[in-house]
């Protein structure tokens, strides 16, 4: 895999493209339905190594699916154009795609992030100096740390699934956590948390 090869969907990344499959319920049956099945759109920051794809996101938690609000709030919030790394008292699940040598971008969200790791490996670099290798099938459970994201390999690219969930103010060593984005806010907006 090489840096320069184009997915269809945007992205810059030759990983598969993702397919997004949401679920409801028949009005009339009450039984399982596929609501929506559908390539899922790519935002590229191609000076930061990586791309975006949102897969899901909610405003509230629990999440409320009763008319379909849930799909109605995430539509609202891509369109806004207006998300952050999570919305505040909300979640969102999104796929990272790092180039081969990305550069590493130190930042904190204050949210409780599970990331995956689908494909390749990833070294997940913390303002401690720690720093962890990490490959495919692996899980990180980041708690509001200050913490960077690195592509070790040269060649491969990798994909780390998130999903972030808002979480309650609280402090470490007398100082409250708080969003912290550095470089990232090239490449995302505030959460405002």
């Amino acid at each position: 895999m090489t840096n320069d090869t184009k997915s269809p969907e945007g992205s810059p990344s030759p990983l598969r493209p993702i397919t997004r499959c949401i679920t409801g319920h028949n009005p009339q049956t009450g039984q399982a339905i596929i609501e929506r099945d559908t390539l899922n759109e790519w935002q590229s920051f191609p000076d930061h190594g990586m791309a975006f794809n949102v897969v899901y996101s909610t405003n509230s938690m629990p999440a409320n699916l009763a008319q379909d609000a849930d799909l109605t709030a995430h539509d609202a919030t891509i369109a806004s154009g207006k998300l952050g790394l999570v919305p505040p008292g909300g979640t969102v699940c999104r796929v990272v795609d790092f180039a081969p040598g990305n550069p590493c971008v130190v930042h904190r969200t204050r949210s409780l992030d599970i990331g995956v790791i689908v494909e390749g490996t990833v070294e997940m670099v913390l303002d401690s100096g720690e720093r962890k290798v990490l490959g495919r099938g692996d899980v990180v459970v980041q708690r509001a740390t200050m913490h960077g994201w690195a592509n070790p390999s040269q060649t491969e690219w990798a994909r780390v699934m998130f999903v972030l969930q808002d979480i309650e103010p609280f402090e470490v060593a007398g100082k409250e956590v708080v969003e912290e984005l550095g470089e990232a806010r090239d490449v995302v907006k505030s959460s405002g948390n």
